[in-house]
């Protein structure tokens, strides 16, 4: 994970101009292991690198990193297939070598079309004064740009800054393939054109059968006048990292091999019925090895201690947990969980963590009454440590009971995990949040990291999202309530499942309006909207915390297998909620040894943490949300010399 950043002026009079102290702060946040500045000048323009790292795997690389003939690579990404990179190499390096060898445009791409894993990337070819940049195929990593007035300069960056009176605000680059801008030619014509090389699929008999989700015009769209978007002239491509989605439809009635499911209790033993169907058996097992290599491929990738003593391995209470999981006790973080136990190391703890908001606060102990007042009265942002007083005395009140839905639904997960792999310690991190930290935080620190995002849906993930990775709470053990932070780097989310699955409601909705032809298509939407939806948001939430955000269901080997599946083998919308959406994961989650969490039906995040509608009843979704809108420049001052 790193904080990107490349800055480029046309005009000479703001040539040496350095990034906004906000954008510097936004970067490092996201890098706390190394930052480092290059400036690079010629007659026609400027351009200003900021790299700003968090060390997971290899030698520390700092970035920018420049080759002897002046070119320029910024990378925030992993590369887990595709390009070799050994255990103890660092793939900005390895990147950088292949990008510095690559004799034309096209080895270019022949390179990105390689690698597996998420990334995105900044590349500055200093003879051709070229500028290269790109997401990957889901976006998983954010990348955003900001172009000035009358094409002066602009700015890549992977987390931008809300400032009011800006009338160009940041807005997050297209998933759509690679760009690129020929920086001399821009700086004379003040014309910035984007080159765009799409992804493409190519079938066995090489015809382009599908193309780029967002058209020229679409991305155009809401770009200022200067700036254009062209396809390339060599008309070259991306090779898209996964197979077509499986739109074939059934010949014949579906046979569920249950009929009678919807008169029957919903238990664990219904589900195995489908597993004595042999077909669907093997299909079940072929998804969770892949999914297993998913996650092993994201949780090995680590420093670990290797060196330890015999009495060190035996103190695993005191060791650290290396990878966290964002844990409702639901079916997508508890499948994740179990295989992570699979291969993280068994003397390595695995940090759960489950966040809940608390609606009231009328009847808190005298004591935190007159902290609280204290801090209101020094407009002061309450501290970590009030923050887990919070938590301990809601933990212990009645009518501040942080007992919702994905707490009780996590508790229960907990003991299913602990009777799965009882060796295993798992730090259950009770996030509580409490409405004041909820908005003071969300107005210093959370809106600038949703942004450009802007629905109420947006505020309620974020928000949820950004607390719940923070992973400040409380352990309750044996021997009681202990203060914790979680300081594992890497995140385990979920993100990817509901999409790909039909796990969501409208799904549903879809299938009974227009079957499963109707449910294809929603779900071909679903992962393609999923870039610019969802996680370019996570990966900024995530990542001000100085964590990776990791997704295993976005796996390509994984999504080209549920992509290969005809629908009717991953969902089958004619049975009840809790077996019928995520059919394919409740089955794997059965083999695997889970019991209740396999039937828990779908639970959105906002709902089941109860930030949604916490302040607002009668909001929609979808929605603009009035508390992400930007405030003054003056304020957000005044807001950050609180917190030093």
């Amino acid at each position: 994970m790193c904080g990107i950043c490349c800055s480029v002026n046309f005009s000479a009079e703001h040539f040496g101009q350095d990034l906004k102290e906000d954008l510097v702060y936004n970067l490092k946040q996201r890098g706390p292991n190394s930052s480092k500045q290059l400036l690079k000048s010629d007659v026609n323009y400027q351009c200003l690198f900021s790299g700003h790292v968090l060390h997971l795997r290899g030698v520390l690389t700092v970035q920018p990193v420049e080759d002897e003939r002046g070119n320029v690579f910024l990378w925030n990404g992993e590369v887990f297939s595709g390009i070799k990179v050994e255990a103890e190499e660092n793939d900005t390096q390895i990147m950088f070598n292949y990008l510095t060898s690559c004799k034309n445009e096209s080895e270019i791409l022949s390179l990105f079309s390689e690698v597996q894993g998420p990334w995105s990337f900044i590349y500055y070819q200093a003879s051709s004064h070229y500028l290269w940049f790109g997401r990957d195929f889901f976006g998983r990593r954010s990348l955003l740009w900001h172009f000035s007035n009358l094409g002066k300069s602009f700015c890549l960056s992977s987390v931008g800054t809300q400032i009011s009176g800006e009338t160009n605000q940041w807005q997050e680059v297209p998933a759509s393939g690679l760009f690129r801008i020929d920086l001399k030619s821009a700086a004379i014509s003040r014309c910035i054109i984007l080159q765009l090389y799409p992804w493409k699929y190519i079938s066995s008999r090489e015809n382009i059968i599908e193309g780029n989700v967002n058209s020229l015009s679409q991305i155009s769209a809401d770009l200022p006048a200067f700036v254009s978007v062209v396809a390339n002239e060599a008309k070259l491509y991306l090779e898209k990292p996964v197979v077509p989605l499986n739109m074939m439809l059934p010949k014949a009635e579906l046979n569920t091999h249950c009929s009678n499911i919807s008169n029957v209790p919903l238990t664990r033993e219904t589900l195995q019925v489908f597993l004595t169907n042999v077909h669907m058996k093997e299909i079940i097992q072929q998804f969770i090895d892949v999914l297993s290599i998913a996650v092993k491929k994201r949780v090995l990738c680590l420093p670990r201690d290797e060196n330890l003593t015999a009495d060190e391995v035996l103190k695993t209470c005191d060791r650290k947990a290396n990878v966290a999981i964002l844990f409702s006790g639901g079916i997508d973080s508890m499948v994740i969980a179990t295989l992570a136990d699979r291969h993280i190391p068994l003397d390595e703890p695995i940090d759960l963590l489950n966040v809940a908001f608390i609606a009231e606060e009328k009847t808190m102990p005298t004591s935190f009454n007159k902290e609280r007042n204290k801090q209101r009265n020094q407009c002061e942002i309450p501290s970590e440590e009030s923050s887990k007083d919070v938590a301990a005395a809601a933990d212990g009140r009645p009518d501040m009971s942080v007992n919702v839905p994905d707490r009780i639904t996590g508790r229960a997960g907990l003991k299913e995990l602990q009777a799965v792999s009882p060796s295993r310690i798992w730090n259950f991190v009770e996030v509580n949040v409490s409405m004041e930290e909820l908005q003071k935080l969300r107005r210093t620190r959370i809106c600038h990291l949703i942004w450009p995002l802007d629905t109420v849906l947006d505020d309620s993930i974020g928000c949820a999202v950004w607390f719940a990775s923070r992973g400040i709470g409380q352990l309750v053990a044996q021997d009681g309530v202990k203060s914790y932070q979680s300081n594992a780097k890497v995140v385990l989310t979920g993100i990817g499942a509901d999409e790909q699955l039909a796990g969501y409601s409208r799904h549903r909705i879809r299938f009974q309006s227009h079957g499963l032809e109707g449910l294809n298509k929603e779900i071909m939407m679903e992962l393609g909207r999923i870039s610019s939806r969802n996680l370019g948001r996570d990966d900024r939430v995530i990542g001000d915390h100085g964590k990776e955000a990791r997704f295993p269901f976005l796996d390509e080997n994984v999504v080209s297998f549920l992509n290969s599946l005809p629908v009717w083998e991953k969902a089958n919308l004619t049975l009840p909620r809790g077996i019928g959406e995520k059919l394919i994961l409740r089955l794997a989650a059965v083999e695997l040894g889970l019991t209740a969490s396999a039937l828990l039906p779908k639970r959105a995040m906002q709902f089941g943490s109860r930030v949604a509608k916490m302040e607002k009843k009668n909001e929609k979704a979808s929605d603009k949300c009035e508390r992400l809108q930007i405030i003054s420049l003056e304020n957000l001052s005044t807001e950050k010399e609180t917190q030093l």
